[in-house]
């Protein structure tokens, strides 16, 4: 009865209940977030090992130099693809992991990584 007695006085008062809700959260939100940091994120950087669903994906991360303007920046797979057009050729050797890279115009396209 103690047991009950004591739930009936937390749920009669809103601040003390309030609190007990409060540090549920809390540890519901940091045993999540532990849980994520115990996944590791596997990083591939050999196009050959990538499977070809992830090589043109969010996931994946391309180098990209401009050949005019001597810049550098870092694109993601969406963004390779789009470079990429229709260049079915270039798109094929790409999925098959003969090469890591292509040209399109002034812009010099090389794959770098893809985490999963």
């Amino acid at each position: 009865m103690k047991k009950d007695e004591k739930i009936e006085e937390i749920l009669l008062s809103d601040e003390n209940y309030e609190k007990v809700l409060k540090k549920k959260t809390e540890k519901d939100f940091e045993e999540s977030l532990n849980d994520n940091f115990l996944q590791e994120n596997k990083e591939i950087t050999d196009i050959k090992s990538v499977p070809s669903e992830m090589l043109f994906s969010k996931f994946a991360t391309y180098e990209v130099i401009n050949r005019q303007s001597k810049t550098r920046s870092y694109i993601s797979g969406l963004q390779a693809e789009g470079f990429l057009g229709s260049n079915i050729t270039e798109r094929k050797k790409l999925l098959a992991g003969e090469t890591d890279s292509f040209v399109n115009g002034e812009m010099f396209v090389k794959f770098i990584k893809v985490k999963i």
